[in-house]
């Protein structure tokens, strides 16, 4: 029969032992789970911008990483709309007020457009997308949301193509220079307004929400897409 001592010792040894792996196991898990939040995020980034996705030949990891890396210029811009030399894995565009992280698509050192990361309240939950833009800086290319809460089949319709492809052309400046934002309607938008889009049936905070925090988060990218425009 063993002695107490051994008892607690052959615990202590097993406890340690068992620490050890959990810790492993739970960075091993850790490194791969922001990996994968990575990939996420770039593959939203090259879907707003228009990179599509063959439905029958999906996006490995390495070709999300492969066409990122090959397409997208990845830079950060202060309050003045000035390229920075900080590292956009670095800022937290939620809550960072004076640096924002822009993704810009060249094919043969030609801009095709302009990603932004975008967040704000709907009714239940923060949203979290990308909002991208064309060349002139006045017309949107297209916009993904890749994480939210909002009800299935009201708010959660944000993240549907039927809903995000009402974006694709609509303007957020106005004849007179002035940014206005894209205004998410009740109902049926006017076919003629340019800055106007569906809004979803019986999700009318979700809605309102959308349309306050991406006229806001366009405020903060303004002054590079201002000069943009009178360039």
């Amino acid at each position: 029969m063993h002695s107490n001592r051994y008892t607690i010792g052959f615990m202590a040894i097993v406890t340690v032992l068992l620490g050890s792996f959990l810790s492993v196991a739970a960075g091993s898990l850790k490194d791969m789970q922001d990996l994968n939040v990575e990939n996420d995020s770039k593959k939203n980034i090259l879907a707003c911008l228009g990179f599509k996705e063959d439905s029958e030949n999906p996006w490995s990891p390495e070709d999300i990483q492969n066409i990122f890396n090959k397409n997208i210029n990845s830079i950060v811009l202060d309050i003045r709309g000035n390229k920075t030399s900080i590292d956009p894995k670095t800022v937290d565009a939620e809550t960072d007020l004076q640096n924002f992280p822009i993704y810009i698509s060249k094919v043969d050192d030609e801009v095709q457009g302009y990603a932004i990361p975008i967040s704000g309240k709907g009714l239940w939950s923060t949203l979290y997308g990308y909002f991208a833009i064309e060349p002139d800086g006045i017309t949107a290319k297209g916009i993904t949301f890749y994480a939210h809460k909002e009800t299935p089949g009201l708010g959660g319709e944000v993240d549907k193509a039927w809903f995000q492809n009402n974006f694709i052309g609509k303007k957020f400046i106005n004849e007179n220079g002035d940014l206005v934002g894209i205004k998410v309607v009740k109902g049926k938008a006017d076919p003629s307004s340019y800055y106007e889009v569906d809004g979803i049936s019986g999700a009318t905070v979700t809605s309102k929400g959308l349309e306050s925090f991406l006229v806001d988060d366009l405020k903060k990218y303004e002054p590079f897409f201002k000069n943009i425009r009178e360039g």
